[in-house]
C-alpha cells in the first residue's frame, strides 16, 4: 500500500478563496468524510499487541525508530506475514484498513498518525 492506493489521500475538497491546485481534508468531527490526525510519542521498548483498524492509516515517523510485523489468521491462531518492516525517521508507512498488525518502538519516536475517517482499535488474538 502507497498513497497512490489510501483512502487517506481521497476526499479532498478545494477551499473557496485559496491558491488554484490546493485542496484538503479535515479532521473529524463535523465531517464525516474526514480524517483523525494524532501526534504519538512512544518510549523505546514500548509495543502495541496485534491489532487492526477499521480503516487505512499513514504513519510518519519524525523521529525514532519503529518495526510493524503484518499477520494474518490461521487454524491456530495469528501467522506471522513476512519479516518486520522497520520506518526510520522521515519514513512513512501506510496500513490497509482490517489489516492485522503491531507495533514496537526501537528508539523514542515521534509519530504523525492519520486515520481514514474516526479512529478505532480492535485487538487481534
Amino acid at each position: 500500500m502507497d498513497s497512490s492506493t489510501t483512502a487517506i489521500w481521497k476526499n479532498h475538497v478545494t477551499v473557496p478563496d485559496t491558491p488554484q491546485g490546493f485542496t484538503v481534508r479535515t479532521t473529524i468531527p463535523g465531517n464525516p468524510e474526514g480524517v483523525e490526525v494524532m501526534l504519538e510519542q512512544w518510549d523505546a521498548g514500548s509495543a502495541e499487541p496485534p491489532h487492526s483498524h477499521p480503516g487505512d492509516d499513514m504513519t510518519v515517523v519524525v523521529e525514532g525508530k519503529m518495526a510493524i510485523q503484518f499477520f494474518t489468521r490461521g487454524a491456530d491462531g495469528l501467522v506471522p506475514e513476512g519479516g518486520a518492516v522497520v520506518l526510520n525517521a522521515g519514513e512513512t508507512g501506510y496500513i490497509a484498513a482490517g489489516r492485522i498488525h503491531d507495533a514496537k518502538y526501537i528508539d523514542d519516536c515521534k509519530l504523525v498518525y492519520v486515520h481514514d475517517r474516526a479512529f478505532g482499535f480492535t485487538a487481534e488474538t
